[in-house]
């Protein structure tokens, strides 16, 4: 995972938008401009990358933390 980041960011900058799946929940979520949480294949939960880091239902339920 240490080069997606960049190619991610790179992509983003450029206007192209990526459909990404990634267990990392935190990784994934720093580097996205925004993202959808699924569960059973339903979205339940979506919003920019930070405010989802921050949400403390993502955090518990995903960051354990």
């Amino acid at each position: 995972m240490r080069q997606l980041p960049h190619a991610v960011r790179a992509l983003r900058n450029k206007g192209i938008s990526i459909f990404l799946v990634e267990q990392n929940v935190a990784a994934a979520l720093r580097i996205s401009g925004f993202a959808y949480v699924l569960e059973s294949g339903r979205i339940v939960l979506s919003g920019t990358g930070s405010e989802l880091l921050n949400d403390e239902r993502i955090r518990q339920a995903y960051l354990g933390l």
